[in-house]
This record gives C-alpha cells, structure tokens and sequence, in this order.
C-alpha cells in the first residue's frame, strides 16, 4: 500500500510543477507580445496579448489551487483538499469561455472589415509563440487531473493559434489577404470552444457528485452480489473528489448469526473486487437478514 501512495503523491507534485512552468512562460510571453503587438501595429498580436494576459491569470489560479489540493484532510476537509484544484479548473473553463466570445466578438466585423497587419512581425512572433507553448503543452501532456486537462487546452488553443498566425503570415508575405487573419481565429475558437465544453460537463458530474465516468451502480451491487457471500447490496453511492479519486459507501446484507471471521473475509473480498474497478476508498455498513431496517436505508 505504500508504495501505491507515494506514486500518487509524486504525480501531483509534478501536477502543480508543470502548471507553475506553464504559467511563467505564459506571463514572460504576453509581456512580449505587448511589446511584439505594439511594433508590428498587429491587432491580431495584441488580441492575442490580452488572450494570454488571462491565460496567465487563470494558470496562475491553476497554479495555486494545484498546491492547496495537495494538503493533507484535516478537521475542517476531512477528505483533504484535493477538490480545490477542481476548483482551479472550473475558474479556467469559465475565463476561457469568456476569453473565446471576446474573440468572436472582435474576429466578426473583421471579416467585414479587415485591416492591414504586418505579417514579417507576425512570422517572428509565430516562431516564438510555437516553441514557447510548445515547451509547456509537452511538459502536460500527460496530465491527469482535470486541472491540468484544462491547463492543456489552454496551452494546446495557443499553440494552435500561433502554428496559424504562422502560416497565415507566410501566406501573406506573398498575397494581401487580411481577411484571412479572422476567419482561422475564428476556427480556433470553436475548436477550443468545444473541448472546454467537454470538460466542464466532466468538471460539473464531479461538483455535483455524479457517478463517475464508465461506472454503473447497479453493475456494481450484481458483481458484489454473484461474487462474494453477501444476499443483497443496498444504499450505494458512488462519487469523486476530483475526478481522479473514488469513493464508495454502500450497505449489505448477510445471513443472520454469520461470524466475525466470514465478516472479515467478506470485506476484503468486496474491497480487493472494487479495487479491481479503480475504486479505491470504500465503507461498508453490514445489516443482518432479520435486523429491522430503517426506512432511509432500506430499497
């Protein structure tokens, strides 16, 4: 068993070291596209420097909850505080809708009326932006938890819109056509649009302690049921904290007069069965055939 924890207590120290990179080079790189939007006179560069103005906030946030997740449960979160960083995600999701429908709002009447824009500054900006979101998309890409899924996104949408600004620059370099600067910021948005959405529907399932992901209640009772020596399974509720751990509660049903050893036995049968499901942190209450049964826990 301890080997198990200290697994898990390396992935999220590297959790919150991945988004603390992630957002430094976030704010070193709005301050040069500030700078980059400001001499190229790149609306495009500026819109995206105000884009990723909140990006570094809300990696910032990220960055904060990810740490303050990984305190151990006390009297006041006896389930620790591993929530938080769900927490962080939630905040990311909403900044990048946020962020997204200011896009739309600005992309819009540029396809109406496009503007001028310097497309060598582009270019140079492009390169930069690729390899510096570049760096931190890598370093996440294995992320689990839905924090740093989030984080994901936000470093995947900037990568993808600089490998765009990137070829709509070249394009331009040699054809005037700004047009072409709102119509692919406007792709983007709808891309990274859609993976917000999805997220935040798992985000949401969490937050309101929905059964998570490809479980089935009843599928559960029936495997506790045919494979261990309890009569009936009742009262379960499944949930997670974070998206990540699992807990289950649940009461069952054993013939009257069982002994302390059968008990025991029983236990660590469901235990070991639910481990094999991913379900890691489990409480069971055990009533006896006859034992009257309170109406709240009863079918």
């Amino acid at each position: 068993m301890g080997h198990n924890h200290n697994h898990h207590h390396d992935h999220h120290s590297d959790g919150h070291k991945n988004i603390r990179l992630a957002f430094f080079l976030n704010l070193l790189f709005t301050v040069l596209e500030i700078v980059g939007g400001l001499l190229t006179n790149s609306m495009a560069i500026l819109s995206d420097a105000l884009h990723d103005l909140g990006d570094s906030l809300s990696l910032g946030i990220a960055w904060y909850f990810q740490r303050y997740s990984e305190k151990k449960p006390d009297r006041k979160f006896t389930y620790g505080y591993a929530r938080f960083s769900l927490l962080g995600a939630l905040i990311n999701s909403v900044v990048l809708v946020v962020g997204s429908v200011l896009i739309f709002v600005h992309a819009i009447p540029r396809l109406f009326q496009p503007e001028a824009v310097n497309p060598k500054g582009m270019l140079i900006f492009a390169i930069l932006g690729i390899v510096i979101n570049g760096i931190a998309v890598l370093r996440l890409k294995k992320s689990t938890s839905l924090n740093e899924k989030v984080v994901f996104w936000h470093l995947m949408e900037d990568v993808l819109g600089w490998v765009v600004i990137f070829l709509a620059s070249i394009v331009m370099l040699f054809v005037e056509i700004p047009v072409l600067d709102p119509i692919l910021s406007i792709l983007i948005t709808v891309y990274v649009l859609y993976h917000v959405v999805v997220n935040l529907k798992e985000i949401l399932t969490v937050f309101l302690q929905g059964v998570p992901g490809k479980l089935s209640i009843h599928e559960i009772e029936d495997s506790i049921v045919r494979n261990t020596r309890v009569i009936s399974v009742h009262h379960t509720h499944i949930w997670s904290l974070e998206g990540e751990k699992i807990m289950l509660s649940t009461h069952v049903v054993m013939a009257d007069g069982t002994d302390r050893d059968t008990l025991i036995l029983m236990k660590k049968e469901i235990r070991d069965l639910l481990q094999t499901m991913g379900i890691e942190h489990v409480t069971i209450e055990v009533d006896f055939e006859t034992e009257p049964c309170d109406h709240d826990h009863c079918h």
